[in-house]
């Protein structure tokens, strides 16, 4: 680690925020990493020359803490109770150890009328942000490309993507290249300040073209199943989802359905620095993941 302030990744072993510490690290900054428990999950991250700290983004006194001599600090929170809490507790922190910058990981459907409890908290919280002095930039991303991995069946000889998604479309984004937006805001977060980032893959397209790219790319079919909204909250109830998470699902799919997460953008490649991962290649670095067990 060098003398320079260091930046703070939250939820530090998450999707998008072990990609950031590693850019972070790749690029020679000193970070603090956050993360709930010290596991195999943390080891990597001080494999990578992070300061890992452990504590809850609802404790005022472990955010205090954790926020003291940093420079700038990526904030979010899981889809979950807490969010409003958490996001008031950590920027008074922020504000009281003078924290210069703060990176915010909201979603594309937060707005003031959101179905979904936990996208309107996402817009109450960018508000709330908005009124501390320490400088925010707010990131809305649509659906990670990461959902391919987690509601794909991907057990049998065909790959199914069961989901209520009609003909609605978007440009799935990876965490990876969310991790890279992240990664040069909190490095020069002065350019960014108080703006609010959508952030898309390469190129929009329906359930169908996404299956069909991933059957061209693994070499296996691979089909969409539209199945309707009930079906799909039954079956995230039976897998023991959160009311919470359930809540936010059952709205934001009909959100999609109505073009909420649809279009594309340059952000990636103009904040991150690279082109977006396509669909394709997305799959290719996760085929394993992909193929029948």
């Amino acid at each position: 680690m060098t003398d320079m302030q260091p930046v703070l990744v939250t939820g530090a072993t998450g999707k998008t925020g072990r990609h950031a510490v590693r850019f972070l690290r790749e690029s020679g900054l000193p970070v603090r990493a956050l993360v709930h428990r010290h596991d195999e999950r943390s080891r990597q991250l001080e494999d990578l020359g992070a300061e890992v700290a452990v504590g809850d983004l609802l404790d005022l006194d472990a955010m205090t803490a954790v926020t003291r001599g940093v420079r700038s600090a990526y904030f979010t929170y899981p889809i979950m109770p807490g969010l409003i809490e958490a996001t008031t507790v950590f920027a008074q922190a922020a504000a009281d150890n003078g924290v210069e910058a703060v990176v915010n990981m909201s979603q594309i459907s937060a707005r003031r009328e959101a179905t979904s409890n936990a996208a309107r908290h996402h817009w109450l919280a960018e508000r709330l942000l908005d009124h501390y002095p320490v400088p925010a930039t707010h990131l809305r991303p649509t659906f990670f490309a990461e959902w391919l991995l987690v509601f794909g069946d991907w057990s049998g000889r065909e790959g199914l993507l069961r989901l209520p998604m009609g003909h609605g479309r978007h440009a799935p984004i990876a965490a990876e290249d969310q991790g890279r937006v992240i990664a040069a805001i909190l490095a020069d977060p002065q350019p960014h300040a108080g703006r609010i980032y959508p952030l898309h893959g390469p190129k929009e397209l329906d359930y169908d073209e996404i299956a069909a790219a991933l059957a061209r790319t693994l070499g296996r079919p691979v089909r969409y199943e539209p199945v309707d909204v009930d079906a799909f909250v039954r079956t995230l109830e039976a897998r023991g989802w959160h009311p919470h998470t359930v809540q936010h699902l059952r709205n934001v799919v009909v959100d999609y359905q109505n073009g909420v997460f649809a279009g594309t953008n340059n952000v990636v490649r103009d904040v991150g620095g690279t082109e977006p991962l396509s669909v394709e290649a997305y799959a290719a670095r996760h085929r394993d993941a992909m193929t029948a067990h």
